[in-house]
């Protein structure tokens, strides 16, 4: 336990996201109590006047029924609150509360309570001013030596000085060269009144010459205020502190000496009376309040100062006394006598937490306990080690990476996608082309059966789709009591319409894949119901997509059999179209109740035309490292003919430049002209990676249903695949998916206990080319041909010994039959389009979808 803690005597929360600031708290005797004791007022900006008597029936009690003496929402937000004597006929004190229009005094009694409940308190209006001018703060004390009785100063936010003599108002005065209201105080020994202005300077007005300056008509009035000129007021002194200012207090030692206090930004000054300087501190930290009071020393002032470390530092003049630590960031801070105890410091935050402390220490009372030395069992250590192992694996098994909820409602998370459009379209660029962008709304629902702390929504699609808004942030009052952090996850699909638009089916295309399935055809019009650019029975079979960037697509359905042929002028468009088809075939089987529906895929990998996007990939990145480099190198050619032309301009016998002119006018030509082109290469890349990773999709999907993976092997072969959301020149794509290829060859899919043993290197740099990963990727297709299974548990690697039907051969040994077996591998996984004349072209499988 730390000694510099302060020590917790009561403590509350008040009312739920409701907001504070330095004039909400008062302490005072405000319902007249024959103890003396003091109650805590406390206003709020939502308009919530509290007012407390502490009673804990131990040090650290939180707050009971019986403390909250009463509680009234004004309606108003609440400014500032101070007691005195504000009310003619009496000396009894009164509470005033500042709304922005209007001042409100009030007399507060207490009643004695009949039941469990304690002591009440009941509020009356005594009388209240409707101001003209929108308030910011306000001060009391005995303007012009009055005795018996308070006035009232308010300030407005267009700087003008209100003063009201208890029920009636006395008179106004603007202050003369105002922009920004400060902070306001009223000196009883000098009888005036200090505000820091806007220019950063302390000023002093006497009251004698706020009451007989000449008043103005209207008309006058108005014109001045527009100048800023004021009602003429002399300033009694100035001086200029160099700073805004947070707050001002006047502490009097005695009747003849008194003390100014002026709060900083970065700095607490102490002035006497006349505006000279007593003494000031820099401070090291940014402050957010501070109360200074008389010391028991003679002479010296003690002073309570916060800041935004969550510290309360109690300085005597200059010297630092102690320092304690608070829960919160307090924004005022007071002092005063709360059921007998003398000297209670009571604390505020801006978001409503109360705090009663007070200064002092804990003894420790801990002691070690006595050390038994026995003589250890190793066996038994190693027993327990190996338990306590196999529990570890047991539970990271079944709870995977991120921690689970105890029950699956804690925490769920829906989305709703609106079935139409947006009127407006909320899209960044309207227009691709001659086609429009829509927009559609997404409605994302979060709901909790458990105390949550903070609550952060992302929201993620993939290139080229965007978002209006990714990232939502929801604080909660309570706290997560076992600081765990959880995460669930929500997959919702967004409408095919959104970058896809009717278009004309092409017969002819540059790439083709079929798609066999095991029930009878169904109508592409029921499928794709809004995106049947025709109406005739004969064409059933045939429909066209358009992309907004461009790309069109053809699906063809046969009539005699059971396949459906996507094709596409482009490798990498073929992925969005193909997923579609079979997520809505799967819908379309299941609302007919048909259980065993199944898609399969028998032709060859495309592996040739996804080669070729990554090398296109991989090209991009070399290119962005070498205009890096020549942007870098031209540079430092800029900056050193820089500094040569600086030496020749600042020497006194100048010397002919030799054309270093004309030299550093070409260089920063070429600096230009690179980065233009490094620009230019990075939106390159982007869209290639974004291409990259359709057909990363589609091969994916594609020996999906070539192997008939489950859905746990899927999402191996996707986080092998897609490991990256950006691809940068630090960790790209080919270096990352290389390692997560290279290591499930070396796992599952090893062919002897010796490529497990093989430890992957733990650096990943951009490779020289991609020789290796398309030759990795190739021996993948290959091993899952011959029975190979993906899976992730350490167990399950051993080496693959069986042999699958259809006379497949064994995984070779040695590296010339892996060399021959990844050219059989190249010739089985490559598409028909790229066959020599001399090969004989294999049987097409499309031969039975009708055109």
């Amino acid at each position: 336990m730390s000694l510099f803690k302060a020590r917790d005597w009561w403590s509350t929360i008040l009312g739920d996201k409701e907001e504070f600031d330095q004039g909400c708290l008062c302490l005072a005797n405000v319902d007249n109590s024959g103890n003396g004791q003091d109650k805590i007022i406390v206003g709020s900006f939502m308009g919530y006047l509290r007012i407390f008597s502490p009673h804990p029936a131990k040090t650290g009690d939180g707050a009971q029924a019986e403390d909250l003496l009463l509680e009234v929402d004004l309606r108003d937000p609440v400014l500032q609150v101070e007691v005195g004597k504000f009310v003619s006929g009496t000396e009894m004190l009164h509470l005033a509360v500042l709304h922005s229009r209007k001042l409100c005094v009030y007399s507060v009694s207490g009643t004695l309570g009949n039941v469990e409940h304690g002591n009440q308190c009941q509020m009356k209006l005594m009388y209240e001013h409707n101001l003209q001018r929108t308030a910011c703060n306000m001060t009391y004390g005995s303007f012009g030596g009055v005795k018996g009785r308070d006035l009232i100063c308010i300030q407005s936010m267009d700087g003008m000085l209100m003063v009201f003599e208890q029920e009636s108002y006395a008179f106004g005065r603007f202050l003369p060269g105002f922009l920004l209201p400060g902070p306001l105080a009223y000196s009883s020994r000098t009888d005036s009144f200090l505000t820091v202005s806007s220019c950063q300077q302390v000023e002093s007005y006497k009251y004698q010459v706020l009451a007989f300056a000449t008043d103005a008509d209207k008309r006058q009035e108005t014109e001045q205020q527009k100048l800023g000129s004021g009602k003429r007021l002399v300033v009694d002194w100035t001086l200029n502190i160099g700073e805004q200012a947070l707050d001002i207090c006047i502490v009097s030692f005695n009747q003849s000496a008194s003390s100014v206090f002026v709060l900083g930004e970065r700095n607490f000054f102490c002035l006497k009376d006349n505006g000279q300087i007593r003494f000031m501190k820099k401070l090291d930290w940014s402050p957010s309040c501070f109360l200074p009071y008389c010391s028991v020393s003679e002479g010296t002032i003690n002073t309570l100062i916060g800041n935004h470390n969550n510290m309360l530092h109690i300085y005597q003049d200059v010297t630092l006394k102690w320092a304690t630590q608070l829960p919160h960031i307090p924004v005022a801070v007071r002092v005063g006598c709360l059921h007998d105890l003398k000297g209670v410091i009571v604390t505020l935050s801006d978001d409503g937490h109360l705090q009663c402390s007070y200064l002092g220490t804990d003894p420790s009372l801990f002691q070690a306990p006595n050390v038994q030395s026995r003589e250890l069992n190793y066996d038994e250590l190693d027993v327990e080690m190996k338990e306590l192992q196999k529990i570890i694996k047991d539970v990271n098994k079944s709870q995977g990476v991120w921690p689970m909820t105890e029950r699956e409602d804690d925490l769920n998370v829906s989305v709703v996608v609106s079935p139409n459009f947006d009127s407006v379209s909320q899209a960044t660029d309207v227009e691709v082309g001659t086609d429009l962008v829509p927009s559609v709304t997404v409605k994302v629902t979060l709901q909790n059966r458990v105390i949550l702390q903070k609550a952060k929504l992302s929201v993620y699609v993939q290139p080229p789709l965007e978002l209006t808004c990714d990232q939502f942030t929801f604080e909660f009052m309570n706290r997560n009591p076992d600081g765990i952090p959880r995460v669930i996850q929500c997959k919702f699909r967004l409408p095919l319409k959104l970058i896809c638009l009717p278009g004309q089916p092409s017969k002819t295309a540059s790439h083709k894949i079929t798609i066999d399935t095991n029930k009878s055809p169904v109508s592409l019009l029921s499928l794709f119901p809004g995106f049947a650019s025709q109406s005739d029975d004969d064409q059933v079979n045939v429909m066209g997509f358009h992309f907004l960037g461009g790309a069109r697509i053809t699906v063809l359905a046969s009539k005699t059999s059971q396949r459906y042929r996507i094709q596409s002028e482009q490798f990498e468009d073929l992925w969005l179209i193909t997923n579609e088809l079979i997520l809505r075939l799967q819908e379309y089987f299941e609302k007919q109740g048909v259980k065993d529906f199944a898609c399969s895929f028998s032709g060859s990998i495309p592996l040739q035309e996804y080669f070729e996007l990554i090398d296109h990939h991989f090209e991009l990145r070399i290119n962005g490292e070498k205009l890096e480099e020549l942007l870098s190198e031209r540079a430092v050619q800029f900056r050193a003919i820089q500094r040569r032309l600086l030496a020749r301009f600042k020497d006194k016998t100048p010397a002919p430049l030799q054309h270093l002119d004309t030299l550093l006018d070409g260089t920063y030509k070429q600096v230009i002209a690179l980065a233009d082109a490094v620009e230019e290469n990075q939106g390159n890349l982007f869209q290639s990676f974004t291409r990259l990773k359709s057909a990363t999709h589609l091969v994916i999907l594609l020996i999906a249903l070539w192997q008939k993976l489950s859905a746990d092997q899927v999402a191996i072969l996707e986080a092998a695949f897609l490991p990256l959301q950006e691809d940068t020149q630090e960790l790209g794509w080919e270096e990352t998916v290389d390692a997560a290829i290279s290591h499930l060859l070396k796992t599952c899919l090893s062919k002897s206990s010796k490529e497990q043993a093989l430890n992957l290197n733990s650096q990943l740099n951009i490779p020289k080319d991609t020789s290796q990963l398309k030759k990795h990727i190739t021996l993948l297709c290959d091993r899952l041909s011959k029975g190979g299974r993906l899976c992730l548990s350490t167990d399950a690697a051993a080496p693959q010994t069986m042999v699958m039907p259809g006379g497949c051969t064994t995984i070779p040994e040695s590296d010339l039959e892996e060399r021959s077996v990844e050219q059989d591998s190249t010739e089985l996984f490559t598409n028909h389009r790229h066959l020599t004349a001399e090969t004989p072209r294999p049987v097409s499988p499309l031969q039975g979808v009708s055109e």
